[in-house]
Order: structure tokens, then C-alpha cells, then sequence
């Protein structure tokens, strides 16, 4: 409807997850990197967390398009089913056949299947999304499937993705051994005032549009009314073009927003207290269900920190064993260079010391060479000595009769 008015190759704020335009923030790309990181060391368990509409989906399929094809994905969407339910659904996304009759025959072939896939070097991956509707029987299941193992490889490598409210489930006294199982955990938060505008901006880009479509005032009223979740925000967006189409405004500013959300709220649709004033909680300061939400909010960011900084220990410790590995290996490296230059050395000087006792010898030989010559020479008498043409010469050198003889 709008997209060429405002240039646009396709719509930029639909709802449905689509990676092609996944907006990475520095949280969002930290999130991303403890995904990779545990698909990388194929860790049992990773549980991704965010509010509705934070992203978590759209994340998910971003990943899925990097990993290796050598992994074999399974996807659940639909949770509120039983634990047999479950099993069959997952059976049915890998493709297996056999599990009929019953549970027990359906774990066989699992865990056959899985085994196969192990001995091909393929490496099997369980998405769960919604997971916080999983009843306590699914979510026991899907214990018992890590137990699926090698001597020292997961078969089944398993991510769940939910709401906050999987954490204060996992905490229960029961799903203690579930709990201990996650390696990796993230949590999406929502998006602040300043990644809301770059939002706004990268979804517009990727559309092939103008980023500076919204003004400032107009970011700032959809940040407030969406409190920053990304889907809240796609909606806010694709109506405000939908309204500046209508009236042919080039760029959206706060008045469009403000009518957007008063025309939602007459229809229920919208809370009109998120017009244009600031958030406001809807809870009264200092009441018990302020403070119970409150410790809940802090215990949940407590259990989050808690396993993000014993993921940092694990990182730090798995970085130093890898440069003490590199330092080992440049150290035998460098040895084995000097050792070449040493043995280089060592036969250089042998040469030399061979070509300096030959010169020895020469030279020993050349001087007993002379000391026989002069042996042979006839002494001097004292006399002069007479040459064929009549000459004679003095011992000391000397012609008699000449002047030097005179003199």
C-alpha cells in the first residue's frame, strides 16, 4: 500500500520473524555469540529467554542460518501437548519411522536414529520454542532425552526458548535436575531509547528506503508506548506509514503516533496512558504486588548473572588453555629453528676447522720445502767470486775497481 510512496521494495515492520532484517545490538549480538558458543561445544542445554516479541524467534532462525550444514534440526512450536505427544512430534520433525507402538518403541528408534546420526558425524539439535507452556511431564521428558549419550558426546543437543517466566518454572524444587543441565543461558532484553531509533532506522534501510522517515519526537512516543519491544514496535511503525500515507506526509512525526495509538485505544486495543507521557508503572510504588514483582524481576537478573558470569569463568578458562597451547606450540617451533640454526652452525665449523688443517699443512709442508733449499745454498768464503764474463763481485757485493769499491 505504502511501500512505493515512500520508496520502499517491500514492507519493513511485519511481525512475522524474518531474518533478513534482524537488527543486532550489542545485546543481542552477546546473546547470539553464548548461542554459537554452545552449539559449538554442543552443550546439552541452552535456554534463550525474552518478553513477547523481543526477538527471540527471529534470533533463533538468524542462527540457523550460520551453523553447520552437518546439524539436523528439529523444531518445536506447539507446547501444549503431552510428554508422548511431544516424543512423537519430534520423531515426525527428524523423519523417523518405526516409533509405533507405543512410547517405549518410540524411544528405541530415537535414540537408533540419533546413534546413526552420531556414527555419520552429524550432530541431532532440538528447538523448543514456547517452552514456558511445556506441562511437567513434557518438560521431564525432555530430561530424560539427554540421557540419550556416547561415552563422551550428547546425542541430542536441546534449546529451549520462552518467556521470563520458564525461569521461575526451572527454579522449581523439582525441575532441580532439568536446572543443573543448562550450560548456556541469555536472556533478550528490550530495546533502549537509542536502539529503538537505530531499529526504526536498519528495518527502513533493509526495505531499501529512507532511514530518517521517523523524526526524533516520533521514535521517542514509539519507545515510550512500546517500551521497547521489537514486535510492539513493528506494529506502531506499519501503522504510522499506513496513517502518512493517507495523508501524504513525507515523514512521520509525533502527531501521527499519538493518533495512531489514540485510535487503538478506543477500540481496546491500546492503552491510551502511553500517548505521550512517560511510562508509568501500572502497579502502585511501595504496594505488595509492586514489591513481589519487584524481588521476582531481581531474583530472575540475579539467576541471569549468576550463569552469565560462570559462562565468562568458563570462556576465560577455555581461552587461557587455548593460548598456553598456542605459547607451547610457538615455543617447540622457535626451538626447533634455533636447534636447525645451531646443527647449521656446527657443520660450518667443522668445514672450517677441515679447510684450516689442510692450510696447516700446506703451509708446514711449504716451509720445510725452503728450510732444504737454503741447506743446499754454497756458504760464502770471503772471496770474490768470478761470473762467465769475467766479472768478479765482492762478498759483500762490492765490483773491485769500481768506485763504490774505492770509496
Amino acid at each position: 500500500m505504502y511501500e512505493s510512496f515512500y520508496g520502499l521494495r517491500e514492507k519493513p515492520f511485519q511481525i512475522t520473524p524474518n531474518p533478513a532484517f534482524l537488527y543486532i545490538s550489542e545485546k543481542y549480538a552477546n546473546a547470539l555469540t553464548y548461542l554459537e558458543y554452545g552449539l559449538m561445544e554442543r552443550t546439552s542445554f541452552i535456554l534463550l529467554t525474552g518478553e513477547v516479541g523481543a526477538g527471540k524467534t527471529t534470533l533463533v532462525r538468524h542462527m540457523l542460518g550460520q551453523i553447520d550444514t552437518k546439524v539436523d534440526v528439529a523444531m518445536i512450536l506447539n507446547t501444549n501437548v503431552s510428554s508422548e505427544q511431544l516424543l512423537y512430534m519430534i520423531l515426525t520433525q527428524y523423519e523417523i519411522t518405526g516409533g509405533q507402538g507405543g512410547k517405549a518403541r518410540m524411544l528405541d528408534a530415537l535414540n537408533q536414529s540419533l546413534i546413526d546420526r552420531f556414527s555419520r558425524n552429524r550432530h541431532a539439535l532440538l528447538i523448543i520454542d514456547e517452552a514456558q507452556n511445556l506441562s511437567r511431564e513434557a518438560m521431564e521428558e525432555i530430561r530424560m532425552l539427554s540421557n540419550l549419550q556416547s561415552n563422551d558426546q550428547m546425542l541430542l543437543q536441546v534449546m529451549l526458548v520462552g518467556q521470563p517466566e520458564i525461569i521461575r518454572y526451572l527454579k522449581r524444587p523439582d525441575m532441580t535436575q532439568l536446572n543443573q543441565r543448562i550450560s548456556i543461558a541469555c536472556h533478550l532484553p528490550a530495546l533502549t531509547r537509542k536502539e529503538t531509533g537505530e531499529y526504526i532506522a536498519c528495518r527502513l534501510k533493509k526495505a531499501g528506503g529512507n532511514p530518517g522517515i521517523f523524526t526524533r519526537q516520533a521514535v521517542q512516543r514509539i519507545f515510550l508506548a512500546s517500551r521497547g519491544i521489537p514486535r510492539t514496535i513493528n506494529i506502531l511503525c506499519d501503522s504510522a506509514l499506513v496513517y502518512g500515507f493517507a495523508d501524504e506526509h513525507r515523514s512521520i512525526g509525533a502527531p501521527v503516533i499519538d493518533q495512531v495509538l489514540r485510535d487503538r485505544g478506543e477500540v481496546g486495543l491500546w492503552s491510551m496512558q502511553h500517548s505521550a507521557e512517560p511510562l508509568q508503572s501500572a502497579m502502585e510504588p511501595g504496594s505488595e504486588m509492586d514489591v513481589k514483582s519487584r524481588l521476582e524481576s531481581l531474583d530472575a537478573r540475579l539467576v541471569r548473572l549468576e550463569r552469565r558470569v560462570g559462562q565468562r569463568i568458563e570462556l576465560l578458562e577455555r581461552k587461557t588453555e587455548s593460548l598456553k597451547g598456542k605459547l607451547v606450540r610457538r615455543m617447540q617451533r622457535l626451538y626447533a629453528m634455533e636447534r636447525k640454526k645451531n646443527d647449521k652452525l656446527v657443520a660450518e665449523y667443522a668445514t672450517l676447522r677441515e679447510k684450516y688443517s689442510v692450510l696447516l699443512e700446506e703451509m708446514g709442508r711449504k716451509d720445510a720445502s725452503e728450510a732444504i733449499s737454503l741447506s743446499r745454498m754454497p756458504e760464502s768464503t770471503g772471496q770474490s767470486t768470478e761470473y762467465a764474463d769475467g766479472v768478479h763481485v765482492c762478498p759483500d757485493g762490492t765490483i773491485p775497481g769500481s768506485s763504490e769499491s774505492a770509496g
